[in-house]
């Protein structure tokens, strides 16, 4: 297993890099700039001292070993300085935004309890409803419980996120008053009543996004129950005389979360992400709101920078979930 590590994480640095690279190349050659949205009565020559101030007038092969260097050496160091308080910074160049004229990483860092607050619990709300649903769908297959649940999970699938915000706006907060339409990033819980407003104004994005992922989450666990109910071993665990409850729950539902922890686990990096479009409509400032943006403004080093993060925790989740296929089976063994 620790060879298997190992070897994945060699891959994974190469992957990354290459991914790195083809983003920052696409970048540079995508048309847009970042003066472009300036007053046409400024003229051309301020305007490419500001290009040039902004380091584009270099060649991108340069460009990106300054951009790759600084997101992964001079951002973990200078993070390492802000929690420990060792010496390693040394003040060297951080990435910085062109649209806020600020280091990325600490608007990153600014908007990332937005993002874990209200989509990464909608993930977790989804995948928790999801599994139990899943599991009683199967063993109850064709059962009314089984329909309602196929039912459910194929309007949330279906339905598109944009429509069902909009939805549950105009029901609940329109038409009925119960939740505000617009989430307040400004909102700071210290008494009972800020709390109160907080869960109000995180019950619809959660509930959309919830709705979501446990739509698909849940056919997924289905499908893998059902091809394993009807396995040899099953039958065996019962004919040793194994009680329902431990067939299923031990034997079965063991079996079948090995290709269900592989949408669980690569669908983790869209928390952070961010459900773009769910974040665009409730109005939260997220990871995924903010990629919006510094896309609107060129913004390139913010782009790339929140890419890359992305891309990073495909890597990771992907490779979580292989060594998580060893523990779930033990018949899965990496030599």
């Amino acid at each position: 297993m620790l060879n298997f590590i190992i070897r994945r994480s060699g891959i994974s640095v190469l992957t990354l890099f290459f991914i790195s690279f083809v983003i920052f190349m696409l970048l540079a050659m995508a048309p847009g700039d970042p003066t472009a949205s300036l007053p046409l009565s400024i003229p051309a020559e301020v305007k490419a001292a500001i290009r040039e101030s902004l380091g584009l007038g270099q060649n991108p092969f340069i460009r990106f070993v300054k951009w790759f260097y600084a997101f992964f050496w001079v951002e973990p160091m200078f993070t390492i300085e802000q929690l420990t308080g060792l010496n390693t910074y040394w003040d060297q160049q951080r990435i910085i935004s062109f649209q806020s004229r600020s280091p990325v990483m600490d608007i990153v860092w600014q908007r990332i309890p937005q993002t874990l607050w209200v989509v990464g619990l909608g993930y977790l709300v989804g995948t928790l409803i999801a599994l139990p649903i899943g599991v009683i769908s199967a063993y109850r297959q064709y059962s009314w419980f089984d329909q309602i649940g196929t039912f459910i999970s194929m309007v949330g699938f279906s339905v598109p996120t944009f429509f069902t915000g909009v939805l549950l706006i105009v029901i609940f907060s329109v038409n009925l008053g119960w939740f505000p339409s617009i989430y307040d990033t400004t909102l700071v819980v210290d008494s009972w009543e800020t709390f109160v407003k907080q869960v109000k104004q995180m019950v619809m994005p959660v509930s959309v996004l919830a709705l979501y992922n446990a739509a698909q989450i849940s056919r997924f666990m289905r499908a893998s129950m059902l091809d394993n109910l009807n396995q040899d071993y099953v039958r065996t665990a019962r004919a040793k005389g194994l009680s329902e409850k431990a067939v299923v729950l031990v034997h079965v539902m063991r079996n079948s979360m090995i290709p269900v922890v592989t949408v669980i686990a690569l669908g983790v990096p869209t928390v952070f992400s961010g459900a773009i479009i769910t974040e665009q409509v409730f109005k939260v400032n997220g990871l995924g709101q903010l990629l919006i943006t510094a896309i609107q403004a060129n913004d390139i080093p913010m782009v790339q920078t929140l890419t890359v993060i992305f891309a990073v925790l495909i890597i990771l989740f992907n490779l979580i979930a292989d060594v998580l296929y060893g523990v779930l089976d033990p018949r899965i063994r990496y030599d």
